[in-house]
């Protein structure tokens, strides 16, 4: 919730913000713009640059470049977009993680609050709680009354230390009165494959690694962890449906560029990212990989990286998480 407004909803009604076209300095862009992504070809985070760039460099006359550089936690590509030339030449697809989880967990040489500056949210990559088939509970509430009755008992994983699945997991342990194990893996493959076995009692893990063992069967979906349902399973009710209210972990990806970059680049650069994600054959590239694309104006995408620094500020504090 962002000011009284749900996060779909005040996405949804940014169309307006950028309806006139955006007037960029002369002559943006004057060659290929580089999109910088901190994760591995393939993973979800450059699956997304690669459903949009294409269409945002039709949109821009020039082409958007992917350049992958994974590593420290998507910590070098971040501080590479930091230190870039403010043009507009040279942005990053960056993660709640990147932007708002790390400083508060590790030592940077930067800052991304003070070094970059919002474009737009470009995707919602939306997490399922799942429990293996085999366990008993079919709703949060029920999932809520088991961890009660055993604290420290029931385990989840996460994709390591401070990452989303975990951060969710905390979350869900505060709001719900509740304490759960987590378990940490190098991955969503990893958590899939034990919860597969029975060996976790539930995870929020990614769409794209538990989505398919949900439609065969071997896993049960409870909720989505937003305040809305996705239309990608209109059918799953969300945490805050099961019985805690005001339960919302989004999953978006969103571009970011250096501090300086000019205001009309800016625009202009938020603007082609728009008719982008408008595109039909991007949305269904997105859809096919559990992502919903969510443009946003650089305002909605700076009110958005607020709450989120404002809501993970005091869990991450009161748990004492550290990433050396």
């Amino acid at each position: 919730m962002i000011e009284g407004i749900t996060r779909r909803a005040l996405f949804a009604a940014g169309g307006t913000a950028l309806s006139a076209p955006a007037i960029a300095q002369d002559g943006f862009p004057n060659r290929p713009i580089r999109l910088l992504v901190g994760f591995t070809p393939g993973g979800a985070v450059d699956i997304a640059a690669r459903s949009f760039s294409t269409k945002m460099g039709e949109s821009l006359g020039q082409p958007v470049v992917i350049e992958n550089r994974p590593g420290a936690g998507s910590n070098i590509a971040t501080e590479a977009a930091a230190r870039s030339p403010a043009d507009g030449h040279t942005l990053l697809l960056s993660t709640i993680g990147s932007l708002v989880v790390s400083p508060m967990v590790m030592r940077l040489s930067f800052d991304p609050q003070r070094d970059l500056v919002p474009v737009s949210i470009a995707v919602d990559l939306f997490n399922i709680l799942v429990v293996p088939a085999n366990r008993p509970w079919r709703s949060t509430a029920e999932l809520i009354a088991a961890a009660k009755a055993a604290p420290g008992r029931l385990s989840y994983g996460t994709s390591g230390i401070a990452g989303g699945p975990h951060l969710a997991g905390l979350l869900f342990d505060r709001m719900a009165e509740i304490d759960t194990m987590p378990v940490h893996y190098r991955g969503g493959a990893q958590i899939a494959t034990d919860l597969l076995a029975a060996r976790l009692d539930f995870a929020f893990a990614t769409a794209p690694s538990v989505l398919p063992h949900v439609q065969s069967g071997q896993l049960r979906a409870l909720a989505v962890p937003t305040i809305n349902r996705t239309p990608l399973l209109p059918d799953v009710p969300t945490v805050a449906e099961g019985g805690v209210p005001g339960f919302d972990v989004p999953g978006w990806y969103a571009v970011v560029a250096p501090r300086g970059t000019p205001d009309p680049v800016i625009a202009r650069l938020a603007g082609a990212m728009r008719t982008a994600l408008g595109d039909s054959e991007v949305k269904a590239s997105l859809n096919r990989n559990g992502m919903e694309p969510m443009p946003t104006t650089p305002a909605e995408f700076a009110a958005a990286w607020a709450a989120e620094r404002s809501k993970w500020e005091p869990i991450i504090r009161d748990s004492g998480i550290r990433v050396e």
